[in-house]
């Protein structure tokens, strides 16, 4: 791999790795569950996020690697480990490409009803694909526009929302509290709401652990691990937090707009005109964003799995402009499978592969921090002077957080709406860890395939 990424290429992808489409598009269901209490599911959503990131921080800044927590978890707990959850990552982020792809489409479309949705899906996937095959450069510069515009979306959104709250702008009124208190109050439906909300927004942050992938192809990735995670508490805070307080203290929760789409309806209230369109741009490059990271995510991650010997040795091969080309194909072919299912099975095969690859986010967070358990062990006894950056309270915090992922997982099973998607994650789950088992049985056996240390 070659260090192509530069300074603002990873701060840029650090920053804007927490704001997905999913914020703008999904976070009206996570409103209509929980009410204004819904800023308390993000809160612990994103208490969570900073604890597992700070977990992987500290391994990846002794030890920056394309493979991240999954060449971590081969390392701590065993061959199984790192084989099992890197696959089901890369599998989570190319389900995320046909997603991403369809939604990306479905707003092209809207602008220009003469070509079809499905023309507008092959043409955004071909075009980022052949931006991640030319140069992790062109991907960092793609990513850092991207990231850029939303950040200055969001950015912008929260200035001049906090002024409509307060009554600064032209023909708006402070608010005050009404909004968060008037409609049945600040939890209408319990605190159980808080934790069903929760699960409808701890997905969201799933992209958080990006810059840990690509800081392996920086020129100083320890500093950039650094940055990114300290950085992490008030990315959180002020575009998660601050954007949907700024939304359920200017409108009331319970009306339709808010409910279907909060964003827009706030640009609506302020009088910004063509709020939805202005919406439609910010969304489609949420979206671009992520179908960008996603195809590098992906193929870093096979690439990591190649090198180790858990996925076909091609893999872990890179061009002459010192990519993974093989690994960027194999990502993106399985993406244009399921774009495909999108279209023809969406019901069946699409959904399938929706709720398989829905809890993947908990496991991976899991994972991080059972090695991190660890890993802090072994630095500390092989080479403590790369402990640059440390888990806060450890082990107590280490297995606070454990506790509540357990606790989330256990709960999603109690909810209609998770279950489905927890067991089959579950199932898909478990059949790619006896594939991993079996492989590190044979492998101990015969002595072939075993990694390097």
């Amino acid at each position: 791999m070659r260090p192509g990424l530069k300074s603002r290429h990873l701060s840029m992808i650090a920053i804007g790795g927490v704001i997905g489409a999913g914020l703008f598009v999904g976070s009206g269901a996570g409103i209509r569950a929980a009410g204004p209490g819904i800023l308390l599911s993000y809160a612990l959503a994103g208490l969570l996020v900073v604890l597992v990131m700070r977990m992987l921080g500290e391994m990846a800044a002794a030890h920056p690697t394309s493979g991240s927590f999954s060449a971590y978890a081969d390392r701590a707990l065993g061959r199984w480990a790192g084989f099992t959850i890197g696959w089901l990552y890369w599998f989570f982020w190319v389900v995320v490409l046909a997603v991403e792809a369809t939604a990306g489409a479905a707003i092209l479309t809207d602008w220009v009803p003469a070509v079809p949705q499905w023309a507008f899906a092959l043409a955004v996937m071909v075009l980022l694909t052949g931006t991640n095959l030319f140069s992790v450069g062109s991907y960092g510069e793609f990513e850092f526009w991207f990231a850029g515009i939303k950040v200055v979306a969001i950015a912008a959104f929260i200035v001049v929302g906090g002024l409509a709250v307060f009554g600064v702008l032209p023909d708006t009124e402070a608010v005050g509290t009404a909004n968060l208190l008037d409609h049945g109050g600040f939890l209408p439906d319990g605190y159980g709401a808080v934790l069903s909300g929760m699960l409808l927004v701890v997905f969201s942050f799933m992209g958080s652990e990006i810059v840990t992938l690509a800081a392996g192809e920086s020129a100083e990735p320890e500093k950039a691990v650094s940055r990114a995670t300290n950085s992490v508490i008030w990315r959180i805070a002020v575009f998660y937090l601050g954007s949907i307080l700024i939304v359920v203290t200017l409108l009331p929760w319970d009306s339709q707009e808010v409910r279907t789409s909060p964003y827009v309806a706030v640009l609506e209230e302020v009088g910004i005109p063509g709020a939805a369109r202005v919406m439609d741009v910010i969304v489609l490059t949420a979206v671009l964003s992520c179908l960008n990271s996603g195809l590098f995510t992906a193929s870093r991650m096979a690439f990591s799995l190649g090198r180790r010997g858990d996925a076909p040795a091609a893999f872990g091969r890179v061009n002459r402009r010192g990519v993974p080309a093989a690994a960027i194909w194999a990502s993106v072919a399985f993406g244009f499978v399921a774009v495909v299912f999108n279209y023809t099975s969406p019901d069946t095969v699409f959904e399938f592969l929706l709720n398989s690859s829905g809890a993947v986010a908990l496991f991976v967070w899991l994972v991080i921090c059972l090695s991190q358990l660890r890993m802090r062990r072994i630095l500390e006894r092989e080479a403590p002077h790369r402990l640059t950056v440390r888990m806060w309270l450890f082990p107590y915090l280490t297995w606070a957080t454990i506790g509540l992922i357990l606790f989330v997982v256990a709960y999603m099973f109690t909810e209609e709406a998770g279950r489905e998607q927890m067991t089959m994650s579950v199932l898909v789950g478990a059949l790619v860890l006896v594939v991993g088992v079996v492989r590190q049985r044979r492998g101990s056996r015969t002595g072939v395939g075993v990694p390097p240390r």
